[in-house]
Parts: structure tokens; C-alpha cells; sequence
């Protein structure tokens, strides 16, 4: 009976918790510099991507070992 009720209790907790908002975006031939929010001096201004960079996270050192685009685009 004990068991059941600590499985049942970690089950609601676990459900009950939090969960985090995640956004990935991905993009294919987009350059470092292209988003204001990495280069101030972009050619083009993305004033919502900067303001979810400047609210959240950016990952900025991603690589692929491919030597073609096939990666980016095979999903």
C-alpha cells in the first residue's frame, strides 16, 4: 500500500511540475551576422527575434559535419 501511494505521489508531482517553453528555430543558409540580436550593424532588423533572444537563450555554436546542405533539410 505504501508503494502504491509513493508511485501514485511521485506521478502527480512529476505531472504537476512546470513545464518549460522551448522555441528552436532553425534556418537554412542564414548567416551569424544576419539577426540583429547577433550583429547590431544586420542589414536587416528582426526586432522579434531580438526580443526572444533578449528574454530567453540563444545557442549560437552549432556545427554539422556534412559538407552539403542535406542535414539542414533532410527533416
Amino acid at each position: 500500500m505504501k508503494k502504491g501511494f509513493l508511485i501514485l505521489l511521485l506521478a502527480v508531482s512529476v505531472y504537476a511540475a512546470e513545464r518549460p517553453n522551448v522555441i528552436v528555430i532553425y534556418t537554412d543558409d542564414q548567416g551569424y551576422g544576419d539577426a540583429s540580436c547577433l550583429n547590431p550593424k544586420a542589414k536587416f532588423k528582426t526586432p522579434n527575434l531580438d526580443r526572444l533572444a533578449r528574454e530567453g537563450m540563444t545557442f549560437t555554436d552549432g556545427h554539422c559535419s556534412d559538407t552539403v546542405c542535406t542535414p539542414s533539410r533532410y527533416g
